[in-house]
């Protein structure tokens, strides 16, 4: 449960072949395909239907660049899980994804990295202040899963981190870089979470014990423990999203949904509730990718 990008929604939109009118549907959703669709049916079109190319962002980026340092760390010998060996593990995958478009595509000036690194930093510093690394006993890292639901649907997502407690049990653990949610609406940041409860139930034959959420920003650990209930609210929910974007897709109807998030939107200079042409967005996406990779296309001109 990466800082999850465009390289997933690949996967998890193969689709069947266009019809005469409306868009292919979706094979299989994940937590946060499920997530964009109720957030904006708009922005979920334009990121899982058409694919669009989004412009790498720097928070996004930092996410990335932690979850790797996290990764290079608990792989380590339970003796070597030190803060100083999370610093260099921070470095190490600060140069592994330095080609990556993700980084390489960052308009930053030298200043502003620094600050990015820094900030990178102290999120790896703060891990430690949740838990001791040292006691995890880690099953898998950056596992991908995917399950089929009792209603016909289609799963797929990555689990940060497996591991077992001090009873044996499974624990699943996500770590998140961005703010920690305010009081009330910790419940709701968990959703995603119990998504993951049910495919390790179904792909393990093992319901997990607790699945917990790690905000390193904070820091803060907010931790549930998966229920009947809680499997099947996933179980409906993931088929009502389904069959929701499935007429989406057929009445070509991915009306926009205004919220707190718009701010943070790639697609919102396309979104009408802000003055824009949705039938823009893909020309125009995809002549900025050419010329982010080097291949200018002619000028665009709309009539």
């Amino acid at each position: 449960m990466t800082a999850e990008t465009t390289s997933e929604t690949t996967s998890e939109t193969t689709s069947e072949p266009a019809r005469a009118s409306g868009h292919p549907f979706p094979q299989s959703l994940s937590p946060s395909s499920m997530g964009t669709f109720t957030s904006c049916p708009l922005s979920f079109r334009f990121s899982y239907i058409e694919r669009l190319p989004e412009p790498p962002s720097a928070a996004a980026s930092k996410g990335t660049l932690v979850h790797l340092a996290l990764q290079h760390l608990l792989w380590r010998p339970p003796a070597e899980r030190t803060v100083e060996h999370a610093l260099t593990d921070l470095g190490r995958a600060a140069s592994e994804l330095a080609a990556d478009p993700e980084f390489a595509e960052l308009s930053m000036n030298d200043e502003e990295w620094a600050a990015f690194h820094g900030d990178a930093e102290k999120l790896v510093r703060r891990y430690f202040e949740i838990e001791d690394p040292r006691e995890v006993k880690v099953l898998g890292l950056e596992l991908r899963v995917t399950a089929e639901t009792s209603t016909g649907v289609v799963i797929r997502g990555v689990i940060d981190r497996l591991e077992l407690d001090e009873d044996g049990e499974l624990v699943v653990t996500d770590y998140k870089t961005g703010s920690a949610p305010s009081e009330g609406w910790e419940q709701k940041s968990l959703a995603g979470v119990h998504i993951y409860s049910l495919l390790c139930e179904r792909m393990l034959g093992r319901r997990p014990a607790r699945v917990q959420l790690l905000y390193l920003s904070k820091p803060e650990r907010i931790i549930t423990c998966p229920s009947d209930q809680s499997l099947r609210g996933v179980e409906v929910k993931s088929g009502a999203v389904m069959k929701a974007v499935r007429i989406a897709c057929t009445r070509d109807d991915f009306r926009p949904r205004p919220s707190a998030l718009c701010a943070f939107c790639s697609f919102r200079e396309f979104c009408p509730e802000f003055g824009g042409r949705p039938d823009l967005a893909r020309p125009t996406l995809l002549a900025r990718q050419s010329e982010r990779d080097g291949r200018p296309q002619l000028p665009l001109v709309f009539a």
